[in-house]
């Protein structure tokens, strides 16, 4: 088992992931009649993505003897309604230029575009990725 999930009441759910006991805690946001205190289930799904991204290629990238520290990611999640969902993701990744050569950037930017969560989306999902190398 990877997670625990207790059901708070008023839209709010306490997750314990259970190898690090870490809690994260979730709420309905305010356009879905809830409180918006804490990530939405659709926010962690776009927080997901992003995490996900710089990860696979953050183990790449210290393969090639180079950082990504510092990298900053900005998401924005772009809601439909009938059904509501995720609609479109906008990523925009500012990564520090330390001397990684254009091969490396693109090598770097296709493990991104395909990472574990990536490829777990429905393709109907519209995705704004953008890679700006500092």
């Amino acid at each position: 088992m990877t997670a625990s999930i207790v059901y708070k009441g008023d839209l709010r759910c306490e997750c314990t992931h259970l190898q690090s006991n870490s809690i994260v805690e979730t709420d309905a946001p305010t356009d879905n009649r809830g409180k918006g205190e804490r990530f939405s289930p659709t926010d962690l799904v776009c927080v997901s993505l992003a995490t996900c991204m710089i990860t696979t290629m953050g183990i790449r990238a210290a393969d090639m003897n180079v950082s990504l520290k510092d990298t900053q990611i900005n998401v924005t999640k772009h809601m439909l309604s009938d059904p509501r969902r995720i609609g479109q993701i906008d990523i925009q990744l500012s990564i520090p230029n330390s001397g990684i050569e254009d091969k490396d950037k693109k090598i770097l930017e296709l493990i991104g575009n395909n990472c574990p969560v990536m490829k777990s989306l429905h393709p109907d999902l519209h995705l704004n990725i953008t890679y700006n190398w500092l």
